[in-house]
């Protein structure tokens, strides 16, 4: 796909295609939703963060909530080497002295009108933030010094960064924290949607194994523990993947499935059965 923008040709990004439902913790997809509803023609959407331990679901509701507006989304993995043309536009040489201009995921949601979800942006440096300033308040744009344009965002344009709750990640600078409101949080599910979400993303698992490893994790919740419903679909997956190769009971793996996944320090809340 491409498009001219002040005569510039921009080559664009393609949407991400993922298989995945979102389970549960309908409450937290609501005060999504709401943020991005425009209620007045002087209105502008908001630009919320999800907030929560890694492996609680952020990415996968930002998902579901941009396929809910029936939009394509795209999906910008932030780092701590993530540069501003990272995020804008990148030059790429093409033949001999020759350039494109290739749109990141989030610019071309921009031009397209899609829902851009700027993954554990926490991770990223205030010189990149910075490069989003005008895009998150009302200006709505970014301004590309190494394209030389000013893009504009499309009135259907959303945007949602997710945020791990962790040590290794950067402070956001201010100016940058006041224009990402709201913050919503994403906590561990309970029981019956952990064990939903297991169904969800293991429907050819047994249901004694699903129901272990929610056990298992209910119990490591209630210690403060951060492991999330992540590390138990890796457990059930794993302990499933044992039982093809050896033939001994997913039920009685699933302690060695644990310990490898997540080390000994995690044997202190299986259950043993």
């Amino acid at each position: 796909m491409k498009v001219t923008i002040e005569g510039l040709e921009l080559h664009l990004a393609h949407p991400d295609d993922v298989n995945v439902t979102w389970v549960g913790q309908e409450e937290a997809m609501r005060q999504l939703m709401a943020a991005w509803l425009v209620i007045d023609d002087r209105d502008v959407p908001m630009n919320p963060r999800l907030l929560g331990k890694p492996g609680v679901g952020k990415t996968t509701m930002a998902y579901a909530a941009g396929k809910r507006l029936g939009r394509e989304v795209y999906i910008l993995q932030a780092t701590v080497d993530t540069r501003p043309e990272d995020l804008l536009i990148t030059p790429v040489i093409e033949g001999a002295s020759k350039l494109k201009y290739v749109a990141s995921p989030l610019v071309t949601a921009m031009i397209r009108g899609g829902v851009a979800i700027l993954d554990e942006g926490n991770r990223m440096s205030e010189k990149s933030w910075a490069s989003l300033a005008p895009l998150l308040d009302n200006r709505r744009y970014v301004e590309s010094i190494v394209a030389g344009i000013k893009i504009k965002a499309h009135p259907n344009f959303r945007l949602v960064a997710t945020m791990n709750d962790d040590s290794s990640t950067f402070d956001l600078p201010e100016y940058i924290h006041s224009r990402l409101q709201p913050q919503i949080l994403i906590d561990f599910p309970e029981r019956e949607e952990e064990l939903a979400i297991l169904r969800e993303n293991l429907p050819f698992s047994p249901d004694d194994v699903l129901q272990y490893v929610t056990d298992f994790l209910q119990q490591a919740h209630a210690a403060d523990e951060s492991y999330t419903v992540r590390d138990g679909i890796n457990i059930a997956r794993y302990a499933l993947k044992l039982n093809n190769e050896t033939g001994h009971p997913a039920r009685v793996l699933l302690q060695g499935a644990v310990r490898a996944v997540l080390g000994d320090e995690a044997m202190r809340y299986t259950i043993r059965r």
